[in-house]
């Protein structure tokens, strides 16, 4: 089998599992897609999508309709899961966050940890919980003149496009400290094109401005850019957390977060030996 092959087959199974998961709750999808490798991928094939319009199109193509089948496959079996067994599947999460690490450490390019590498993570950390408390309606632009109401919405669908880009940050809680979740859920529902309009331009523009000054960051400052955004994926780890476990489902829990630790990093390990090559 070629090396185009597989890489494409792979794509598809990453996209698989990030459609998958991306409606378990304190999963996001940005998260999934670094812990998996394929985060920057995406970021330089959206950011630098003209550069190489083909491959681009080819590459996001298929990433799209494995997400889409995952997404139609995955999802419900894994909320269904999630109910039924609730800490042992966010348990197996929580370890495939931690199997994710060694990558992300290897992708910022740091040779020894400093004082300043731990500083950074703990910025991530600190701007998600800072995110966490802050007021819902936040940005309401209900009741507002047309223009205004226009220009609000698209403000606010830029915003959200940068929670969409950035792992560990959930689109559906910034929605709701902008105060326009319920609103949005409702003009999905009912097609209105004309509260969905500003605000799908705004998410464009947003994932285009993002997306481009995360290419550049990755690229120049990838210490930095991936320590920060490792510290958004633990400070995200709190939606997840379970609780504690109790009796025997403590044996349970540990099997199912060294599963999902050993899963990702085997993943991690086998790609970075199969590019090696």
């Amino acid at each position: 089998m070629s090396k185009k092959i597989t890489t494409h087959i792979t794509t598809a199974a990453k996209g698989l599992v990030i459609g998958g998961t991306m409606l378990v709750p304190g999963v996001s999808g940005g998260s999934m897609a670094m812990i998996l490798g394929i985060y920057k991928r995406l970021v330089s094939s959206i950011s630098s999508f003209f550069k190489d319009v083909k491959n681009n199109i080819v590459f996001l193509g298929i990433f799209v309709v494995g997400a889409l089948a995952g997404m139609a496959i995955f999802a419900k079996p894994l909320l269904a899961l999630i109910e039924a067994f609730p800490k042992p599947m966010l348990y197996f999460f929580m370890g495939a966050v931690a199997g994710g690490i060694p990558m992300m450490y290897r992708e910022s390019k740091v040779k020894r940890i400093s004082v300043l590498h731990i500083l950074y993570v703990l910025i991530g950390i600190a701007i998600v919980i800072l995110l966490g408390l802050l007021p819902t309606d936040f940005l309401n632009s209900e009741g507002m003149p047309g223009a205004v109401q226009f220009l609000i919405q698209l403000a606010a669908g830029a915003v959200a496009a940068i929670a969409l880009i950035l792992p560990g940050i959930s689109v559906s809680y910034m929605l709701l400290v902008l105060g326009i979740y319920e609103p949005t859920v409702a003009a999905i529902g009912n097609l209105d094109i004309l509260y969905l309009l500003p605000l799908g331009i705004g998410v464009v523009l947003g994932i285009l401005l993002t997306t481009k000054l995360l290419e550049t960051f990755m690229n120049k400052y990838p210490s930095v850019t991936y320590l920060v955004i490792l510290g958004f994926i633990l400070g995200s780890l709190k939606e997840t957390f379970p609780g504690i476990p109790s009796g025997v489902e403590w044996l349970i829990c540990i099997g199912t977060i060294v599963l999902g630790f050993m899963a990702i990093y085997s993943l991690s390990k086998f790609e970075s030996s199969y590019e090696s090559k």
